[in-house]
């Protein structure tokens, strides 16, 4: 089958020789346009990459933490029927792991420093199966919370405001007190520091404490486990399984997912992500209409061309191709390389910053002011394919208005001074 001659001659300009000095020209201003795309394009990929990898890497560290998904009473007291409750859940099967705790706040004290504290009180041989952090601690610290000792540990944030230590004493300050012949009186115990964590999460390092659960229900009299904690297969299907697990509970029990529990922070990086997303997009849309010069040029220089081509009988729907064609070409070509340098990037992004920060004698991500001291970069296809699609129809819509224009070119005008 023969090729239109609208995509040969549409090739043709866009590789446009340097017989004359304008056609050079042209030639530079097309391949200035091809490069202002592929350079959009690898930086939306790579900017967008790199903040997904911060957001897993916060992500996972948040969810060695904390559950997929947490179940609990909705009167804050024991939940009744625990046992029922922990087949229920195990049954399902998304759920690779349920433990049980107790949940609370409460003030810690050390002399004359005082912290407000989240208290967990946690199974030690059920907890692993929920929570990354207690799979780190079960062959260190964890083994110690034992019951009736009223051991804690505590976040190293929270244990270096405090000024303790493994081996030192604490004091725990219920928010409900006893009453007494002389008033309501704060319950307070001492609590033995067995062990200190880094979940390299400041929010939690410096409120969490960890007991055990029998001495939180203990303090806290509560008769026992006031909520579940479970960890599913897939933590992205963390609302559907929630939304399932709530119609096969007892009523008064309340289901919310990792997603519910850090709502705001996963909300404002959307909304960064998304705001990133359309300012570099404008690079790319400045890029795109740089073709619209390189077209106008063109049909400026090839007015003879198009007068020829009128008179031989092409209609001006094909002359209109062959510009398209060439503002095309383009647009695909940037865009492929830009795809190309920036997947590149960011698939080698572990190995190209440490060899600029060799090279610079600089660090981009100081361990001791960062949480983390690698770029990370997590690229992914839901993004990648709307800024390739994005980048080609605005290539493709500047090359309408000079096309339309090469179309209307009268043949007779544009030969009379040739």
């Amino acid at each position: 089958m023969q090729t239109p001659y609208e995509l040969i001659l549409g090739w043709r300009y866009t590789r446009a020789g340097r017989a004359t000095r304008r056609n050079g020209f042209i030639s530079f201003i097309s391949g200035v346009s091809m490069l202002g795309i592929a350079l959009g394009v690898a930086a939306l990929i790579v900017v967008l990459s790199v903040m997904n990898g911060f957001q897993k890497e916060v992500r996972d560290r948040m969810l060695g933490v904390l559950s997929h998904i947490e179940l609990y009473d909705a009167s804050g007291q024991a939940i009744p029927d625990l046992g029922a409750v922990l087949t229920t859940v195990r049954q399902h099967p998304e759920v690779v792991g349920a433990a049980p705790y107790v949940g609370a706040q409460a003030l810690l004290a050390r002399g004359e420093d005082m912290k407000g504290a989240i208290v967990r009180g946690i199974d030690p041989a059920q907890e692993p199966q929920v929570a990354d952090l207690a799979k780190d601690l079960s062959q260190t610290s964890l083994p110690r919370l034992v019951p009736g000792g009223f051991g804690v540990i505590l976040g190293g944030e929270l244990a270096r405001s405090l000024g303790v230590g493994t081996g030192d004493t604490v004091t725990l300050i219920a928010p409900s007190g006893q009453v007494t012949p002389a008033g309501v009186v704060p319950r307070v115990r001492q609590m033995n520091v067995v062990g200190t964590f880094d979940s390299g999460h400041y929010e939690y390092d410096s409120a969490l404490a960890l007991l055990h659960v029998e001495d939180a229900a203990r303090i806290f009299r509560v008769e026992g486990p006031t909520g579940v904690r479970i960890k599913i297969r897939d933590l992205h299907q963390a609302r559907e399984v929630a939304i399932s697990l709530a119609g096969q509970l007892p009523e008064g029990m309340l289901v919310k997912d990792w997603t519910r529990q850090n709502r705001t922070w996963f909300a404002a990086v959307q909304l960064e992500k998304r705001m990133m997303f359309i300012i570099l997009t404008l690079i790319v849309a400045v890029a795109a209409f740089n073709l619209v010069s390189t077209l106008v040029m063109t049909v400026t220089d090839k007015r003879a061309d198009i007068a020829i081509l009128r008179t031989l009988g092409a209609s001006p729907k094909s002359i209109m191709g062959v510009f398209m064609v060439q503002g095309a070409m383009v647009g695909v070509i940037g865009t492929g390389l830009g795809l190309l340098l920036g997947l590149g990037i960011a698939f080698n992004i572990d190995t190209i910053v440490p060899a600029l920060e060799r090279a610079l004698g600089a660090s981009f991500l100081p361990q001791d002011v960062y949480l983390i001291s690698r770029m990370p970069s997590d690229p992914q296809r839901a993004d990648i394919l709307p800024i390739a699609v994005i980048s080609l129809i605005l290539s493709f819509v500047a090359t309408i208005y000079p096309s339309w224009r090469a179309s209307r070119v009268n043949p007779a005008e544009a030969l009379r001074y040739e």
